[in-house]
């Protein structure tokens, strides 16, 4: 199965500059229910030559009539497959327009036709009156289909609630690319929705990848290759969005600008991008803040075996791993360095970075000879050292 990769289309403010774009409902659409579509359309193609020929309503030949309907039902089907792309919103908001402006015209029309005076001729009045109508119907339609995003849809109930502004849009950062976890959240069926690759993030990645700089050029490929993963993943739905806000600069307010105008979730690990973006009123999913909460909780008190590493900053401290990287730092452990022990859980100290665990010898608690807390079973962690692992994030 070939992975859903297509290009997203989205109405953008006019300082966006929109470089490419594609139908995505087109997309949507199921082939049968294509195929539907083109028959009726050349069914009412076909109905309305015929009822153009039959009838002859222009003078001269028939043919003249037939030519004349089968233009009329190319510019009612282009119009029609223009309504379809437009939303629930905009359609609504052009029809009340239209609607006023017709009424005002009818009333002003009546204003006008009503006056006996002879200095203005009656087909004079008549051709008022229908360019008036005409032209209160146009604005009314423009204007309303431009202030059609300022309805509130979700007041009138379910029925008439915009089924595109229920899409559930993710776009992903930079740093959460490079740093790869988000391809194995996808793959457990965690992660939802529609995942957005914009266009300069793509070019960013580009770059770090060419970098001089090996690190860099390391971490670039590396996000290549988790997006080839991801776009390799069939039930993942992925779009490219080729946007570009060229009055502004940073890819982090580019982000935060795109997050605004779809109403759309930043996946991200960068902790200033975080606040910024929440600041600015656009939802972000941490993918570190997932971690902490994902992490096991240990209670003080409890008891794990852990494997010595290191020595600590302080004193006669040493230093320990658990599997997720969370470091355990244990008094009077500096002899144990290389060596597996018992520990007892004194506190526990959450960071913004992560979580550090502190303990004490189980043999050195007071609690030792407590047949109770002898019976307590340990925490098993792994007597290996726990490589940690550090999120590669652009600077």
């Amino acid at each position: 199965m070939t992975p859903r990769l297509q290009y997203l289309e989205i109405e953008l403010l006019p300082d966006a500059k929109v470089i490419m774009t594609s139908g995505f409902r087109r997309a949507n659409m199921s082939p049968g229910m294509r195929f539907d579509v083109i028959v009726l359309r050349v069914v009412f193609a076909a109905f309305l030559i015929s009822a153009g020929y039959v009838l002859h309503p222009i003078p001269g030949h028939r043919l003249f009539s037939a030519v004349a309907a089968a233009i009329t039902a190319v510019a009612i089907v282009l119009f029609e497959m223009r309504i379809r792309r437009a939303s629930l919103k905009t359609l609504i908001g052009a029809a009340v327009g239209s609607i006023l402006g017709i009424i005002g015209a009818y009333l002003i029309g009546t204003l006008i036709a009503s006056q006996e005076s002879t200095a203005v001729p009656p087909e004079t009045r008549a051709f008022l009156t229908l360019a008036l109508i005409v032209f209160m119907a146009y604005i009314g339609l423009m204007v309303g289909a431009a202030k059609g995003d300022y309805l509130d849809l979700s007041a009138l109930g379910g029925i008439f609630h915009d089924k595109a502004s229920r899409r559930d849009l993710k776009i992903l950062d930079t740093s959460v690319i490079i740093d790869g976890r988000i391809a194995d959240i996808a793959e457990t069926g965690f992660l939802t929705g529609t995942l957005i690759i914009p266009q300069f993030i793509l070019r960013e990645l580009q770059q770090v990848a060419d970098s001089p700089d090996s690190s860099k050029r390391q971490r670039g490929r590396r996000g290549l290759d988790m997006l080839n993963r991801l776009q390799n993943n069939s039930s993942l739905d992925i779009q490219i969005v080729e946007t570009d806000f060229p009055s502004v600069r940073e890819v982090d307010l580019k982000l935060i600008e795109l997050g605004k105008q779809i109403d759309a979730v930043i996946v991200t690990n960068d902790f200033n991008l975080n606040k910024v973006a929440q600041l600015r009123g656009v939802n972000v999913l941490n993918i570190n803040e997932l971690a902490n909460a994902l992490k096991p909780v240990v209670l003080p008190g409890e008891a794990m075996r852990v494997f010595i590493l290191k020595e600590g900053k302080e004193y006669n401290q040493g230093v320990a791993y658990l599997d997720d990287g969370t470091m355990v730092v244990v008094d009077n452990a500096r002899r144990l360095i290389g060596k597996n022990t018992d520990i007892a859980v004194t506190s526990v100290l959450q960071t913004t970075a992560g979580k550090m665990i502190f303990g004490r010898l189980w043999d050195e608690t007071d609690g030792a000879g407590n047949g109770e807390r002898a019976r307590r079973p340990l925490r098993e962690v792994k007597t290996a050292p726990a490589m940690t692992r550090i999120n590669d994030t652009e600077s």
